[in-house]
């Protein structure tokens, strides 16, 4: 009896030409749903992706807590024995003083300068490389070694080494704005070194290839004039996802004056945009699988209207109204199964084609990164693909109910 009934919903899914192809109002149901799917999946994942690619990329240039003096504008004198209470600390993995300033980069005999973030850094104080550019040092892709020309080493972001049109081996000078002095005549004086570029970086992020800068910590102490002082200290944890807890520790244990910030408040802002467009975009999509929904509404009415003489002849020869509501439902369920699934596999194969080839570039002054990444969680997929059936058995009801409420002497009165 079962096989009656698919038998039914099959030959209603075709087309009147001998029921050999789905009919156009079929094809355009399915299509909603094909297309609705195709397209949550693939956003998703770019917005996926996009949050992570950042996550990975903020946490592989910067440490996960920063640990600064109140009231010294980035000024830690006596910073030796917060470091050992850093590394006591539990939780905590590596920790290091460091010297953040703005500066200004010439290169001699060109008019021509670029402001930048140079980053002062000790490599031998901790076991663990505190970021991938210490990492890159110590495994010697990146160089800040002794330079030929006795000028202390300089790394230059990509991005910033080409507005320069500097390469390995050449000279720059560097200014620190933090670090300015007046001379009797009363013009500023900004402090200047002198730098040897030791090699360029790339983190793939715009924001740091075009702005940072990286030598050891004692040449920029020198620039910016701290003597022996650094700017704070940078932290790393066992899990950056539990770097809150851990800054509460620190907080508790260092006290007043000193002050920690970690890297998920620092880019707070930023997060929060992402997950508030992710979910914006999820709902917008979401909307195209209503109405793809309400396609599968119209296509079963149609149908009932279209078969009301078959479906009275039917229920007068025996056929329950039980099973008049199946044919129906079976109907729905096929439209949304084969349009979830068709659009299922575009979509996945579509992100596959993002990730592999990447041939979608973005403007990295506008998305902080140049290229879309892609990335997919299989709860995504299995949430989508779950809401998209649901929505289309829950659309079937109506017409279906309509359909098994027919009296048979009312459908064939007239006919």
């Amino acid at each position: 009896m079962k096989r009656l009934d698919w038998f039914i919903a099959r030959r209603y899914l075709a087309s009147r030409r001998k029921g050999r192809f789905l009919s156009l109002i079929t094809l355009i149901a399915i299509g909603g749903i094909f297309v609705g799917v195709a397209a949550l999946i693939t956003v998703i994942a770019v917005m996926t992706g996009l949050q992570t690619d950042l996550q990975q990329k903020i946490l592989g240039t910067n440490p996960h807590i920063f640990v600064f003096q109140q009231g010294r504008n980035f000024r830690m004198e006596d910073w030796r024995g917060p470091l050992q209470k850093v590394r006591a600390t539990q939780g905590v993995v590596a920790a290091e003083p460091f010297i953040m300033s703005q500066v200004v980069v010439v290169v001699p005999g060109v008019q021509y300068a670029q402001a930048g973030m140079l980053y002062g850094i000790q490599l031998d104080s901790s076991v663990t490389p505190m970021t991938v550019i210490e990492r890159q040092i110590r495994e010697g892709k990146l160089s800040l070694g002794p330079t030929s020309t006795g000028y202390p080493p300089l790394l230059v972001g990509r991005g910033l080494a080409d507005k320069l049109g500097v390469y390995a081996g050449d000279t720059v000078v560097v200014a620190s704005v933090e670090n300015v002095k007046q001379d009797p005549l009363g013009n500023l004086m900004p402090k200047m070194l002198k730098f040897e570029v030791t090699g360029r970086f790339s983190t793939g992020m715009y924001e740091y290839d075009n702005n940072n800068l990286y030598t050891r910590l004692s040449p920029a102490q020198e620039l910016v004039g701290l003597g022996d002082g650094v700017s704070g200290l940078a932290v790393n944890v066992q899990d950056p996802w539990k770097a809150g807890a851990v800054r509460a520790r620190l907080d508790d244990e260092l006290g007043f004056p000193l002050w920690t910030s970690d890297w998920m408040q620092l880019n707070s802002s930023l997060f929060s945009a992402l997950k508030l467009e992710k979910m914006a975009m999820a709902v917008i999509l979401f909307l195209i699988v209503l109405v793809a929904a309400f396609n599968i509404i119209s296509t079963l009415i149609m149908v009932v209207t279209d078969k009301t003489r078959e479906i009275g002849i039917l229920k007068a020869m025996g056929m329950t109204a039980g099973r008049i509501l199946r044919v129906f439902i079976l109907q729905g369920v096929v439209i949304g199964l084969v349009g979830t699934f068709l659009g299922t596999g575009a979509g996945l194969f579509l992100v596959w084609l993002l990730g592999k080839y990447k041939f979608i570039s973005l403007p990295g002054d506008v998305y902080f990164i140049d290229t879309l990444p892609v990335a997919l969680e299989p709860q995504d997929v299995i949430m989508i693909v779950a809401l998209s059936i649901l929505i289309a058995f829950v659309a079937t009801i109506y017409p279906a109910r309509q359909a098994s409420r027919l009296e048979p002497v009312e459908a064939i009165r007239y006919e």
